[in-house]
């Protein structure tokens, strides 16, 4: 990097002190669960006096100080009771009856399974400051032929900015001059950097590895790839699940019943069972913690977040916890062609002349013609040419474009024709069982004739994705149903679908044909995914119970999916489908867990079996096993 890149940098490096204080401001409820737990130990240690009573009430101030104030905060704002508002009543029950070490343990527990919630928010945060510390601040723009370094927010759609070698790059854009390499693992993940030159895209965030360059910016800075990644984290983030919004609205009427049922314990048990009004007070107040719904609250938010961080770290982005909870609901799963399964670009696969001919000298001839032109067949043969022979193309003495079946040029005094078969030759009979043959494989024909007729043929195919097959594998072997919907002929339709090991397919299908299909796959399997890539995809990426776009694809397919494969391959949506299963499961065995804990302590307070200190640990470590059971979705898929 340039010593005034690294000048820069280090004007943004935090102080010691700030550094300090963010430690303290991302960690501090941690510190006083920490703090409070010292306490506790301190006033146990001291025999039972004033001392031992200070310790344990600095125990109830550090540790509830958080959870307290979140309690009541969120009690004004909803004008609703919560857990938190219980977990104050039941410390507070406690303390009155002379238990000041349990009421200290339950807010020393309580706060610590409320400081591993928040640990999981912020690993949740990880790859988004990830990303921000990816993004520079600054850019180095050229204006009326003098460099200026500017902040990022100053530069507008179609500035020319200078990136010097070692510096990232801090705007999408079009390279204008210069040649390098890029390390563009941050997006795609590939290790190894790509070659750019004159109009290749450069993307904000990725690495300028060799020579300088100038880049013509062609998006606003807050329409980066990269801000478009963490608006989608931050998005799902923000939006909760079908089962996370039911917990939500449950916990209000549950806090309501448990404080009902704890007024009636307070004076039932003592005239109906005959109890002593400290026993009936003391169970009262070990109902009102046993009774609360931490664990089942905590059951849901930190598996999802993991869940979600687990799949950001991967190259998955949800666009919400709906959409990551629905996916291990699938039961069909429909696939673009063109981009999604396929490169998006065509190849050539075969070259056949008639007899007498070479390869080669037919190839020069062509690949000379087709030089001129931009069309993307064109290209595909050009590319292929100068790959497999290295030619040094000639320019055709002449050079006419007839839209819509080919061209026609003349190479050292000599007439070809190059394009659809009936442009280039009635009398293609010779090549007809051949060029069928390759039809059949979805492969685009190209002929080649000159004066003596037809000189040979080309055949194109947008190749399959490498990992395709083995994507397309393995939702089957999950018992997913894979269909293709695709614009292209019934031919081409049928032999990527064999290809791919997709079963059933819909060719030719326009925008709006997409929509009706996906529309009679929900009817018949209910739950349908829709993997695209294209403007052309976005209705039916709209349409599908689960959109998911390629991180490639079009602005408009990124913004309509609820999922996207950043990295553009295809083996991550199986991944993704295994994350759902593995959350949902995490998610039941937590639910059934504390429901179970709660009967069981609710039936033991009863039965009068249970102490205050148990029933807090019970209760209390509970919360904290289904925050970890939860916590094990950060890992990768087991």
């Amino acid at each position: 990097m340039s010593s005034q890149a690294n000048s820069i940098a280090k004007q943004h490096e935090p102080s010691n002190s700030a550094t300090m204080f963010d430690m303290f401001r991302q960690h501090y409820e941690l510190i006083f669960a920490a703090l409070s737990g010292i306490f506790i130990l301190c006033g146990w240690l001291l025999e039972d006096g004033p001392v031992s009573i200070t310790c344990y009430v600095l125990a109830f101030l550090i540790g509830g100080y958080a959870k307290a104030k979140e309690g009541i905060l969120d009690t004004i704002e909803e004008r609703e009771l919560n857990v938190e508002m219980l977990m104050i009543f039941a410390a507070i029950g406690s303390a009155i009856i002379g238990y000041w070490a349990e009421g200290a343990i339950l807010i020393f527990i309580f706060a610590l399974s409320g400081a591993l919630e928040s640990y999981t928010m912020n690993k949740s945060q990880k790859e988004i400051s990830a990303l921000l510390a990816l993004q520079p601040e600054e850019a180095l723009l050229i204006s009326n032929g003098y460099e200026k370094r500017v902040s990022i927010e100053q530069l507008q759609v179609d500035d020319i900015i200078l990136v010097k070698p070692g510096e990232r790059i801090p705007a999408d854009g079009i390279i204008s001059k210069g040649e390098t390499n890029v390390d563009e693992s941050a997006i795609t993940g590939e290790p190894i950097p790509n070659e750019k030159s004159i109009g290749h895209e450069v993307f904000a965030g990725t690495v300028n590895m060799r020579g300088a360059i100038e880049v013509r910016i062609t998006k606003p800075t807050d329409q980066t790839l990269f801000q478009k990644i963490i608006r989608l984290v931050q998005n799902a983030q923000s939006e909760k699940s079908p089962s996370q919004l039911f917990i939500e609205r449950f916990e209000g009427t549950y806090v309501k019943s448990v404080l009902i049922v704890v007024g009636l314990m307070l004076f039932v048990p003592h005239f109906a069972l005959d109890w002593s009004w400290t026993e009936t007070f003391y169970r009262a107040m070990i109902l009102l913690v046993v009774a609360s719904p931490c664990a089942l609250v905590a059951s849901i938010t930190p598996a999802t977040l993991s869940a979600i961080s687990n799949g950001a770290r991967h190259g998955i982005l949800f666009k919400g916890g709906v959409h990551l909870e629905r996916l291990s609901s699938l039961r069909a799963v429909a696939f673009d062609k063109t981009g999604t399964l396929t490169q998006g670009k065509p190849e050539v696969t075969d070259v056949k002349v008639r007899e007498g001919a070479k390869v080669e000298d037919v190839l020069h001839i062509v690949a000379s013609i087709e030089n001129q032109s931009t069309h993307p067949l064109a290209e595909a043969i050009v590319k292929y040419s100068k790959q497999t022979y290295g030619f040094t193309l000639t320019k055709p003495e002449k050079l006419e474009n007839i839209t819509g079946f080919g061209v026609i040029g003349i190479v050292n005094g000599i007439e070809y024709k190059i394009g659809k078969a009936d442009f280039v030759e009635n009398d293609t009979n010779d090549f007809a069982a051949l060029a069928s043959d390759l039809a059949k494989e979805g492969k685009t024909i190209v002929y080649v004739g000159d004066n003596q007729g037809v000189l040979g043929l080309i055949a194109l195919k947008d190749i399959l994705r490498t990992e395709s097959v083995a994507a397309i594998r393995a939702l089957n072997h999950l018992g997913i149903k894979t269909v293709l919907i695709t614009g292209d002929n019934e031919q081409t339709a049928q032999a990527v679908a064999t290809e791919s090991g997709i079963s059933e397919y819909y060719a030719s299908c326009l925008p709006e044909m997409k929509v009706d299909v996906m529309k009679e796959l929900k009817k018949k399997y209910d739950v349908v995914g829709m993997v695209g890539d294209g403007i052309n995809d976005a209705p039916a990426l709209a349409t599908a119970s689960v959109g998911i776009a390629m991180g490639e694809g079009t602005d408009v397919a990124l913004e309509t999916a609820d999922v996207v494969l950043m990295k553009n391959d295809l083996s991550r949506l199986a991944q993704a489908i295994g994350l759902s299963k593995r959350m949902n499961v995490i998610v039941k065995q937590n639910i059934v867990f504390s429901l179970l804990v709660i009967a069981l302590l609710i039936c033991s307070n009863f039965l009068q079996f249970l102490a205050l200190p148990f029933g807090v640990i019970g209760h209390e470590g509970s919360t904290i096993l289904v925050i970890l059971n939860g916590l094990r979705l950060l890992k990768a898929n087991e």
